[in-house]
């Protein structure tokens, strides 16, 4: 299914001249240096083909034959391939490295320069290529060691070819590049032959897939997400059997997929994850890529809306939300896309491979549905200099140890995007990881809160669908659950505390907030006689009484304080605390704001 729907994907953005997908064969490929030669072989220069400078310096992407699947031996790509196989330079070594060997270094080039020999005749004789191979056959070290990127050349970077004159690379020639997709077919055609799973024809298999790029915390070099196990098992009496050779079929043949439909998926999401892709989310581990079945905004619109806004246009994600919101008002996700079919795949690194974290298929209404949904369960009120729509990843960062988003719990973002988007409770971890941090630093920030709050309307809609809401955006007095109660009774006495000792550097919330939140019956007693201390210390005696009589209001809905909270509970007096702060701001700035008028 997933294999089956980035095919289709790539069928449709092929087609779109802009849309940079490579054709078959193809691929784009990062090159810092290219080697400018003229009709007679001779080196005109070694190009420096990197963009910007310092560390926003990046190699420039060009369209090359696809990539050969690299192992311990010698493989090499055509008219491009890093420098030891085009120039046999030998890369520097740091000390204690093995020096490279000048036997093998031999064997690479003269392995580059026979790919080239083996195109074609009319690919073979086209100007440029002939410029290559007489390039290659007179190449000179001495000439190379003076040329300005020597240093650079050690590292062993990508390269090729450019004619004199021209403006593509040789590879891109007309002559060439028809040679290269000729090519390309008449291998998919003599390859093992079996009916391909995704497209449901008999086509010759690829025997291995190329490597999937820009997963976030995999293998540089890429991992794969079709692959077999290269592993021996035990042996019986007829010896060793590989525990990849499932009926006697080996690597790829053990999941057939045709050559041509192994290019296309792969190209497709190696597209989909590319650097600066707008159809690409990274939340905690999970890389999640985002496409419809044909041309939708939402395709790049639910990446604003759940990532985090730049620094160049901090005000691009409430923006998103807000059209949203006023899309469905008007109808358009409801009315126009709402049967296009939208596709959400979540991958994470797992070794040489990668993982499946989650796959979701949807609509396009059913989508925004939700999104709208999940930003309903998480607003609750908060400072006027803060947004109204936090992003996923501020919500996720707020569960994780000094806020650092390495420190987000595994699988949580996952759990989080998956539930968002299928329109399920929070993840009971979540839940979990917000009350322990909270524990832990003795604060319930306005991210933390809001997810809070999600955490437990959905879990208590989910269980009955008919409930009314538990928690409300404000203060609710009529709340009586004793959980909410006791967190604002903590919250009014921390305040009182706050008055009668002004610029107090530490509050009952630093010594007192996990057992109160927990083992109620053993703070609150103390709590309470240490108020009437604090009350008897406050000057304005009206405030002294309007103290009270919050209190007792308080009080007279709690029937006894409990011996112990549950998780649920803990969470509910953390909101209880969190509303009736905001409250006090609230009145606060009333008050502030009335006294600026009688002024």
């Amino acid at each position: 299914m997933i294999l089956q729907a980035l095919y289709e994907y790539y069928q449709r953005k092929v087609d779109d001249p802009d849309s940079g997908l490579p054709p078959f064969g193809f691929e784009w490929k990062e090159l810092p240096f290219i080697i400018e030669v003229d009709a007679d072989g001779k080196l005109i220069q070694i190009e420096d083909a990197c963009e910007g400078s310092g560390r926003k310096k990046q190699a420039r992407a060009y369209l090359v034959p696809q990539a050969v699947k690299k192992t311990s031996g010698i493989a090499t790509n055509l008219l491009w391939d890093n420098a030891e196989y085009v120039l046999g330079i030998p890369r520097k070594v740091k000390p204690g490295q093995k020096t490279p060997d000048p036997e093998r270094l031999q064997e690479q080039q003269q392995a580059f320069l026979e790919r080239i020999r083996a195109l074609p005749e009319a690919a073979l004789n086209d100007v440029g290529v002939q410029a290559v191979l007489r390039f290659l056959g007179r190449i000179d070290c001495k000439t190379l060691i003076r040329q300005p990127a020597w240093k650079e050349l050690r590292a062993n970077p990508n390269l090729s070819f450019r004619l004199l004159g021209d403006s593509e690379l040789v590879c891109q020639r007309p002559v060439v590049k028809a040679a290269i997709e000729q090519l390309a077919e008449a291998a998919a055609d003599s390859s093992e032959r079996g009916i391909c799973l995704i497209s449901g024809e008999e086509r010759g298999i690829s025997r291995l897939h190329p490597a999937i790029k820009g997963v976030w915390g995999a293998q540089t070099s890429g991992a794969n997400i079709v692959s077999v196990n290269n592993k021996v098992s035990g042996s019986n009496n007829a010896g060793p059997t590989p525990a990849f050779a499932s009926y006697l079929k080996q690597q790829g043949y053990n999941s057939p997929v045709g050559v041509r439909p192994v290019f296309a998926y792969t190209t497709a999401l190696n597209h989909l994850l590319r650097k600066d892709s707008p159809q690409r989310l990274q939340v905690g581990d999970s890389s999640t890529v985002f496409w419809a079945e044909k041309p939708s905004d939402m395709e790049t619109a639910v990446v604003d809306i759940f990532g985090e806004p730049s620094d160049d246009d901090p005000d691009r994600h409430s923006e998103k939300v807000a059209a949203l919101f006023q899309s469905i008002h008007h109808g358009r996700y409801t009315r126009d896309d709402a049967d296009t079919r939208f596709h959400v795949l979540g991958l994470a690194p797992n070794a040489a491979r990668i993982a499946v974290r989650f796959w979701a298929v949807t609509s396009v209404a059913e989508l925004a549905e939700k999104i709208i949904q999940h930003f309903e369960d998480i607003r609750i009120v908060h400072g006027g200099n803060q947004p109204e729509y936090l992003p996923l990843f501020r919500l996720l960062v707020s569960t994780a140890t000094q806020g650092k988003a390495d420190n987000i719990p595994p699988n949580l973002a996952g759990d989080t995007l998956r539930a968002i988007l299928e329109g399920r409770p929070y993840p009971y971890t979540l839940l979990a990881a917000l009350v322990q941090r909270i524990r832990a630093e003795r604060e319930i920030t306005y991210p933390r809160a809001a997810l809070l709050k999600g955490c437990l309307n959905r879990a208590n809609r989910f269980s009955n669908s008919h409930a009314k809401e538990e928690l409300t955006v404000s203060l609710d007095p009529d709340n009586i659950n004793p959980g909410y109660r006791l967190g604002r009774l903590f919250a009014v006495l921390e305040k009182i505390q706050e008055e009668a000792n002004p610029g107090i550097n530490a509050t009952i919330r630093d010594r007192y907030y996990g057992s109160a939140s927990s083992t109620p019956v053993t703070a609150f007693a103390t709590l309470i006689k240490l108020s009437k201390h604090h009350l008897s210390k406050l000057e304005n005696k009206g405030r002294a009484v309007n103290f009270e009589r919050l209190l007792g209001e308080i009080i007279s809905g709690i029937d006894d304080f409990p011996a112990h909270l549950s998780l649920e509970d803990q969470g509910r007096f953390a909101i209880g605390y969190y509303h009736q702060r905001q409250d006090f701001f609230k009145k606060h700035d009333l008050e502030s704001e009335h006294q600026g008028d009688d002024q």
